[in-house]
């Protein structure tokens, strides 16, 4: 086969992580794997596996942008793919108008994958229209279902977002330099009960309820330390200021510490006791939590969207009512004093996301819709 991807750029994210992965799996099964976007510092990686990089301007969210619409049909006729696969809504549009003005016998399948909540509208509605669409969980296809009522169900496939078992398991251990490090940074940390909290500082993701749950467990004797590793945008650096205050507020500012941005988050989950999903707002998927689960390490999440499917299936004990912060607390405490350990992820491994990917694509082919 011949599979074309397209999304707005080649930068950090699940999407980007996600269409990288997916190209070097066809190329090592002797498919040939196109990639158009804007380009971006991952675009080294996608050429060092073999697959091609074709840069076009389809990431501005602007009425301009559906300039790039004949140039992408040119590309696509004189390609000739076998499968044109959508993964954001800009250049889901693009590609769309491209691909139904082609001659329906010789154009290539389309495929699109929903990766979030998009708002309900007709801008939105593009990523529904491939002949195959394909929902990172089950919580986006009942979204699916519900929102786009016309898209026919048996198009849907569900298909998590996987993690690679290779190097995510319960047997690893950060390494002893790393260690070292670790322990001259932060020396506070030393006999403490690490709980981390994982994700970029933004109001929807849950850090203060992270910071309450700390103080509870702290008033309730538990000599736990919390771990906050993210950054915020840019444009909100006001929102880590405010976890701070709230810090001083509850009295834990000797007991949290912010990490910022990390390069090293498999390493840091490694010396973690518990890890938290906390999102206000339900996840799509939900990469983070899987990861540390992969590792061995207990998770607490509030039961809803990709993170409470992934908790049903691997540790249901580990799942709070959502937006019940004393839930989550009782989690813990359950966890803590019981020592519970998550079960296999296999069923949402990177291998089983590929596997099923390339059958959607094989699928579509042999459909005649």
């Amino acid at each position: 086969m011949k599979v074309v991807q397209i999304l707005p750029e080649l930068n950090a994210g699940g999407v980007e992580r996600g269409t990288l992965e997916v190209a070097a799996h066809l190329v090592r099964e002797g498919h040939e794997a196109i990639v158009i976007s804007n380009g971006g510092r991952q675009v080294p990686a996608l050429e060092a596996s073999g697959a091609t990089h074709f840069t076009l301007p389809v990431h501005r969210k602007s009425l301009a942008s559906l300039l790039q619409v004949r140039p992408l049909r040119r590309f696509l006729n004189e390609q000739r793919p076998d499968i044109l696969h959508i993964r954001s809504r800009v250049p889901g549009w693009i590609a769309w108008l491209a691909w139904r003005g082609m001659d329906p016998a010789t154009r290539p399948r389309l495929v699109s994958t929903v990766h979030g909540f998009y708002s309900v509208n007709r801008y939105s509605a593009v990523m529904t229209r491939g002949q195959r669409v394909i929902a990172v969980s089950e919580s986006i296809r009942d979204y699916i279902q519900e929102n786009y009522p016309a898209t026919p169900a048996d198009i849907i496939r569900v298909i998590h977002r996987g993690v690679d078992t290779t190097i995510l398991q319960p047997s690893y251990e950060a390494p002893a330099e790393w260690l070292e490090d670790w322990q001259q940074t932060y020396p506070q940390l030393k006999d403490r009960l690490l709980l981390l909290m994982p994700g970029r500082l933004t109001r929807w993701k849950g850090q203060q309820d992270f910071l309450h749950v700390i103080a509870k467990l702290l008033a309730l004797g538990h000599p736990v330390h919390g771990l906050i590793a993210g950054e915020p945008h840019p444009k909100k650096i006001a929102f880590g200021d405010e976890l701070r205050e709230l810090a001083t507020t509850l009295n834990v500012t000797d007991h949290v510490t912010f990490l910022g941005h990390r390069s090293d988050l498999r390493e840091v989950m490694s010396v973690a006791a518990l890890v938290f999903s906390l999102s206000r707002v339900p996840e799509a998927f939900g990469r983070v939590s899987l990861e540390a689960m992969a590792l061995g390490k207990p998770v607490v999440g509030y039961d809803h969207g990709g993170v409470g499917e992934q908790l049903s299936a691997i540790f249901p004990v580990g799942k709070a009512l959502a937006g019940d912060i004393d839930a989550a607390v009782c989690c813990s405490c359950e966890i803590l004093r019981e020592n519970h350990r998550p079960g296999s992820v296999d069923d949402f491994s990177l291998d089983k996301m590929l596997v099923s990917t390339l059958e959607v694509y094989q699928s579509v082919l042999a459909s005649s819709r």
